[in-house]
């Protein structure tokens, strides 16, 4: 690579978002990042043609061979071939069977083995032991708490996606109980009141001792969670992202303590990059130098 820069790209399923990233300074470079809303329901075409505008436009000014781009992509999906396996969900079904990292190097001109992929949950985690809260971290848990819940694990510095969300917990999955529809619910179970999110919970935390009890029990059930995962996988950071971590004041007290009480050290952050980690996760990728040394 003649300059340490390679792109990074965030897809989801309406949207496309890339950023050029220093991969000397582990930084996004300024006045380079570039967003584009995509329909998953279109055809191949239509969705590589948005992909490749975007690419294309972020990419100004760099030579083709030059050019280094890591994706990263919801699964399921071939990432060490480039090709898609999703069907089944509501997104790019006409993508199914597709090996995107050909097309995409035929449209983009750019060597296929410039071409890198990652998934999503685990470019978040990569963004943030590559040059963020996880810096310098060997293995590490990481969990984006939101409206789902998605999961990563990284062990000798490469992530990977741990899908985590299905896994046995409690009465039922994990999900039910680490993400935003178990604070609604169980608020409304203390109070009878419904609420539309977490950040409305926030807002009660000073008038309302029921708020407090919520927020108590999701980091103790969190910690829950958490024990077996550190023990078995020898975790030493946990970085969490995520709506959910904008509260993280609110229940950390008890997940740490919790933690702590069960001889768990791991010390628990949450994301520095926030939305920028998927994008320097995926750029991480073209850096053979870091990817040698995991």
């Amino acid at each position: 690579m003649e300059k340490p820069v390679a792109l990074g790209v965030d897809i989801g399923g309406s949207h496309i978002t890339a950023a050029l990233v220093d991969l000397e300074t582990r930084t996004i470079i300024e006045h380079s990042i570039s967003r584009n809303a995509v329909d998953s329901q279109e055809s191949m075409e239509v969705i590589l043609l948005a992909w490749c505008a975007i690419i294309n436009k972020a990419f100004d000014g760099i030579a083709h061979l030059s050019r280094y781009v890591g994706i990263a992509m919801p699964g399921p999906f071939n990432y060490e071939d480039g090709i898609c396996l999703i069907k089944d969900q509501d997104k790019f079904k006409s993508l199914y069977g597709v090996n995107v990292k050909h097309e995409l190097s035929k449209r983009l001109n750019i060597p296929a083995e410039n071409i890198h992929f990652i998934n999503d949950a685990a470019g978040f985690l990569q963004g943030e032991v590559f040059a963020g809260a996880a810096k310098g971290n060997p293995n590490v848990l990481g969990l984006t708490l939101g409206t789902g819940l998605g999961s990563s694990i990284c062990i000798q510095h490469k992530a990977t996606d741990a899908d985590l969300w299905n896994s046995e917990f409690l009465d039922g999955i994990a999900e039910d109980y680490l993400s935003t529809r178990w604070f609604l619910k169980r608020y409304e179970e203390l109070s009878g009141i419904k609420l539309d999110g977490v950040k409305e919970l926030v807002a009660y935390i000073e008038s309302d001792y029921l708020v407090t009890r919520v927020f108590m029990e999701f980091g103790y059930n969190l910690a829950q969670f958490l024990i077996p995962l550190v023990r078995k996988y020898k975790i030493d950071s946990i970085i969490i992202g995520g709506n959910i971590a904008q509260a993280f004041s609110e229940f950390s007290p008890e997940l740490i303590a919790t933690l702590k009480g069960n001889d768990i050290n791991a010390t628990v952050k949450i994301s520095e990059l926030k939305e920028l980690a998927a994008l320097i996760g995926a750029a991480s990728c073209c850096d053979l130098s870091f990817n040698n040394i995991a």
